[in-house]
């Protein structure tokens, strides 16, 4: 008479997790089973799948309280007169399918693209397979039009940074009715989309600019439209910018940019992310010298224009001579009002 094979030992929390998962459903689809049949169909031992189901005990909803959690009948497993039969209540909610809110449902379909990204050929595999699945019940959850109440905004926002992803994996150009606060104006541009990044709590599209003709990031909740067109991205594909460090980082398309501050003019420091901050002296009336990435002259050129006349551009000199120019040109139409 042979051996009887031993079992592999089931231990450690992964497992065990794998196991409860698999516990639960078989447990649904049979009303009655006993704890030696199921340890033998789920291919474990009867000791370790009572032990499991103590653990099963401490799980349930969010809350912790007695009726949040799952219960499991030991007396009839563990007592001399038990008839070694499982029975667990108050699970019901296991049993059903998991449904994700349109806003769950964009935000993970969101970051899935974003790991696609940069995954490999294998996991990308298992990444395509799960998006399209989230994809199609989003599109089902969305064409209901639920009113998704005070999420909206963070309804809309998901879905928008949806088809952005969607055009830059599909490699097509967006025409973006974008408001820009600076000018308090919309205004309407072709860019060529690289991807979906946040940085400092907001998600921007990153993306180069045809009307600017460098890189540009769009805050998305600025954008009031985005036209997915036909035509194809015109500019060399790039990764999407790391703003783990920041939104401003060095690059071939920015320029350093030092000024001076006055006392009045120090808020700069506090609004705007700098590289340095020089104090030219003591005391709270002290000037600061500061250094900042500036990759969009004009901007400059407005900032002066607030801070004016409590900041003086100290370098490069090339930005000095369209500030003076739009500084005239601004003391002009004074002129002309009065």
């Amino acid at each position: 008479m042979s051996e009887p094979t031993a079992r592999p030992p089931a231990s450690g929390a992964k497992d065990q997790v794998a196991r409860l998962l698999t516990l639960v459903p078989y447990l649904h689809a049979r009303e009655s089973v006993r704890l030696d049949e199921a340890a033998a169909a789920l291919g474990v031992s009867p000791q370790q799948l009572l032990k499991d189901l103590k653990v099963l005990l401490m799980c349930g909803l969010p809350g912790g309280y007695p009726d949040d959690l799952i219960d499991v009948d030991l007396d009839a497993l563990e007592d001399p007169g038990g008839d070694g039969v499982i029975r667990i209540s108050n699970a019901d909610y296991l049993s059903r399918p998991m449904r994700l809110t349109p806003t769950e449902a964009s935000a993970v379909v969101v970051a899935l693209r974003a790991l696609r990204n940069g995954a490999s050929p294998d996991t990308r595999q298992v990444v395509d397979r799960a998006l399209a699945k989230l994809e199609a019940a989003a599109a089902e959850a969305v064409s209901a039009r639920i009113d998704p109440g005070r999420d909206g905004a963070d309804v809309d926002t998901a879905l928008l940074a949806r088809r952005l992803q969607e055009a830059t994996t599909a490699g097509r150009q967006v025409r973006l009715t974008y408001f820009v606060p600076a000018r308090d104006e919309e205004s309407e541009r072709v860019v060529d989309p690289r991807g979906v990044v946040t940085g400092q709590g907001w998600s921007y599209l990153d993306a180069y600019c045809h009307s600017a003709e460098a890189p540009r990031l769009f805050r998305l909740d600025r954008i009031s439209s985005a036209e997915v067109l036909d035509s194809a991205t015109t500019t060399d594909p790039e990764p999407p910018r790391d703003l783990s460090e920041g939104l401003f980082a060095r690059s071939s398309s920015t320029t350093v940019a030092t000024l001076r501050l006055a006392a009045p003019a120090r808020w700069v420091v506090d609004y705007y992310p700098v590289e340095e901050v020089r104090a030219l002296g003591e005391g709270p009336d002290a000037a600061w010298e500061v250094d900042l990435l500036v990759a969009d002259e004009r901007w400059l050129t407005r900032l002066l224009l607030r801070l004016a006349p409590h900041a003086r551009l100290v370098r490069p000199e090339e930005f000095t001579d369209s500030f003076l120019a739009e500084a005239t040109r601004t003391l002009g139409l004074y002129e002309q009002l009065t």
